[in-house]
């Protein structure tokens, strides 16, 4: 595919994404990846074919397919979940709200999608328990235009949305709840019209044809339109400044989660589930963005182009997935003050929900006792 003259990124951004492609896919194979114990031309192994469950089977859904959910694909891939002794099933649950209806009908132990989720689950009459933080920033939270609006002047900030159309997902999704919470902050909430549109591919659509001025996006989705030629955030989630202007500091993005009750009857069920994810965590960050591209983007990721989900797994190593995949007290706090306020709950609704009841981080904890 062709690059088309590229939007105004910052120039750290461009070197960080320019640095991703250095080097070649023939690496993967040469590299030792020595902390996960795999070395030479295999990444596999003989982990996933020794695995043994014995704690029964998990079905486990993420809420999009999307690089910034690597670590799930990852411990799929490798077998950590098998080598911790559950068999997992993996299913695309397809948005958040559908992921806690998933996890709340039971149809699935655990769910990956936008940390929010917990809480407002467990508002729904269903408590639900962070266990497992992906990242520090909500990297679903950029704002996406036509290159064509940008250049001319039209759209180069969130204020110049005014009077205009802004893409989300579903209502009640955290794409919405972070258009209202941006635009509130932009000054112009009550001048933008947010329209849900479905899923993500959906959103991208509806800008590229115009029946949005904009629309909320991830990662990849911004690196896609970019790579493409026709599109340039006007609100970029992955840069400090930027993010902290209107934030004001971490925020957990995308979290691991599941049901209390399932805490409180199988502790040792989630304890080996977060333990898969804090292994495959500990080979991404051991590992270059080419590695980790090479290993999972054929088997989750092939809607997206193999270049865009090298970028944002680039971005993503670099300056939003956590290390340590705990979710801080102070990091959640800023997410409830986003979620209430009337945005999506009242401040009386989410004074129900503190950190202590919609967060575990022991059994993250415990995993990395043992790494």
């Amino acid at each position: 595919m062709t690059r088309s003259q590229r939007s105004p990124y910052s120039a750290g951004r461009r070197r960080l994404l320019g640095a991703a492609g250095a080097m070649t896919g023939a690496a993967l194979t040469r590299t030792a990846l020595t902390r996960a114990g795999f070395a030479g031309a295999s990444l596999l192994g003989a982990s996933a074919a020794s695995a043994q469950p014995r704690l029964g089977k998990a079905v486990y859904g993420q809420g999009s397919i999307d690089p910034i959910f690597t670590a799930g694909y990852v411990a799929l891939k490798q077998g950590y979940f098998g080598e911790a002794g559950l068999d997992v099933e993996y299913l695309n649950s397809q948005s958040g709200p559908r992921t806690n209806q998933m996890l709340a009908a039971g149809q699935i132990q655990f769910g990956a999608t936008a940390a929010t989720a917990a809480p407002a689950l467990t508002i729904a009459g269903k408590p639900a328990v962070l266990v497992f933080g992906f990242d520090r920033r909500m990297t679903y939270a950029n704002v996406l235009v036509r290159k064509e609006d940008f250049d001319s002047g039209k759209f180069r900030s969130l204020k110049d949305l005014a009077g205009q159309r802004v893409g989300a997902t579903q209502p009640g999704s955290v794409t919405a709840l972070m258009a209202v919470y941006l635009m509130q902050r932009a000054g112009i909430a009550d001048r933008v019209d947010i329209r849900p549109l479905g899923d993500l591919a959906t959103m991208l659509g509806a800008l590229k044809t115009g029946s949005v001025a904009a629309t909320m996006a991830t990662a990849s989705m911004m690196e896609q339109a970019v790579l493409e030629g026709w599109g340039v955030p006007i609100f970029d989630a992955s840069q400090d400044a930027v993010w902290n202007e209107f934030v004001g500091g971490d925020v957990p993005g995308i979290a691991a989660y599941t049901l209390r009750e399932t805490i409180d009857k199988r502790p040792e069920f989630v304890q080996a589930f977060v333990s898969g994810l804090v292994r495959a965590q500990d080979l991404i960050n051991d590992s270059t963005a080419e590695q980790i591209t090479e290993l999972v983007h054929g088997d989750y990721m092939s809607a997206l182009s193999k270049d865009s989900v090298l970028k944002a797994v680039a971005l993503y190593k670099e300056t939003v997935w956590l290390k340590d995949n705990l979710i801080t007290e102070d990091a959640y706090d800023r997410m409830a003050q986003i979620m209430g306020e009337g945005r999506q709950f009242s401040n009386e609704q989410m004074k129900t929900v503190p950190y202590s009841r919609c967060a575990d981080m022991s059994f993250v904890r415990k995993a990395r006792s043992k790494t």
